[in-house]
């Protein structure tokens, strides 16, 4: 076949792909009327979203490779999620940050993205019903737990649910104007970011001091005011912001990732292939960790991460969070649960969501 028939053939394919699209997206559109007429807020489905994406990856033969479907069929349910029911999206910015590349790497880029200051204005947004999702950081692969994120948890108010979850590779980039490193009196990031490119730091800008922000888009912004500054931040933030990337990758880690979370009001329905997140305190007592953890294991529930955090204005007593293999409405999770109160100050359910996709 010539080049000419080729290109063609290309452009005939490219018209019905397009039709074929907007075929797919009357049908969104009828789907958020069916889930207004239910009085359903928000068009957002975890469940669904693996389901499509899970079919997609098996039914292609490539040469596309699935991690290429998967961001193709992101963006189609992103421009569908808009047309369902317009979603808002709040995120830790500014723009540039990697909640912010997060939450586009979730949401796409159809739906309402809004920067907000802080992760506890994620929570309260989504609270108050300001946003119908919010996106959070809540543990690192380097760093370990984002400390705001797990104190959020512990003081939110209103009916606040982790419904999907995400993982992501974060590469830290130097950024500034100058690309002599001598003259560099001080790096702007985010103090978990710190500690991700400690070794780097050490060997290349140990004379510079360490000027920690709230987050990595806002050491962007800096660096770009100051002179003699730079930061630690993405690729994105350095475009956005009018800086070089003076030194790519340099967390000491090159597997670095972070897991964020997604906030909503409500819990999806079970899969099959679900998880947990709990939060709870016990007795300050010897062995009252371990009949709470005993608890689960008798119900033949798997625990796959337990982490403590201190509890707010008590000396050495702590709280745990916990993430199980199930849903909160599947009988074994509901029956240690259940009897897993009994032996707890508190115990919360957080948030039952399907298990994440692995990406291809």
């Amino acid at each position: 076949m010539s080049l000419e028939a080729i290109r063609k053939k290309i452009d005939e394919i490219d018209l019905d792909l397009v039709r074929l699209m907007n075929e797919r997206a009357k049908l969104a559109v009828e789907i958020g009327c069916l889930k207004r007429e239910a009085g359903q807020n928000a068009a957002y489905a975890p469940e669904r979203e693996r389901e499509v994406l899970e079919r997609v990856a098996s039914a292609s033969a490539g040469p596309l490779r699935e991690a290429t479907l998967r961001a193709i069929w992101k963006e189609l349910m992103s421009g569908s999620l808009a047309l369902e029911m317009p979603a808002k999206v709040m995120y830790l910015g500014p723009e540039g940050s990697f909640s912010h590349l997060a939450a586009l790497e979730k949401f796409g880029r159809s739906v309402d993205l809004a920067a907000v200051r802080d992760i506890a204005s994620v929570f309260d947004g989504v609270s108050r019903g300001l946003a119908d999702y919010g996106l959070v950081p809540v543990e690192n692969t380097t760093g370990g737990a984002v400390r705001d994120t797990m104190e959020c948890f512990l003081g939110v108010q209103g009916p606040v649910k982790i419904c999907a979850e995400m993982a992501m590779p974060v590469h830290q980039n130097l950024l500034g104007k100058t690309a002599d490193l001598a003259k560099v009196m001080k790096v702007y990031s985010k103090p978990q970011v710190f500690d991700q490119c400690r070794g780097w730091l050490s060997q290349n800008l140990a004379h510079a001091d360490q000027v920690a922000v709230d987050s990595t888009a806002e050491a962007a912004l800096l660096a770009a005011k100051v002179e003699g500054t730079s930061a630690i931040a993405s690729r994105m933030a350095a475009e956005l912001y009018g800086l070089a990337v003076l030194a790519p990758a340099i967390e000491d880690n090159p597997q670095n990732q972070t897991r964020f979370l997604v906030l909503g009001r409500e819990n999806p329905k079970p899969t099959g292939r679900d998880k947990s997140c709990l939060l709870f305190s016990t007795a300050h007592k010897a062995g009252a960790l371990v009949e709470v953890l005993d608890i689960f294991r008798r119900h033949g529930v798997n625990m796959t991460k337990i982490e403590s955090h201190p509890a707010p204005g008590k000396s050495w007593e702590y709280y745990f969070f916990v993430d199980i293999e199930g849903h909160g409405d599947d009988e074994p999770v509901r029956e240690a649960l259940e009897e897993a109160k009994a032996h707890t100050r508190q115990l919360t359910v957080l948030g039952s969501f399907p298990v994440m996709v692995s990406a291809g």
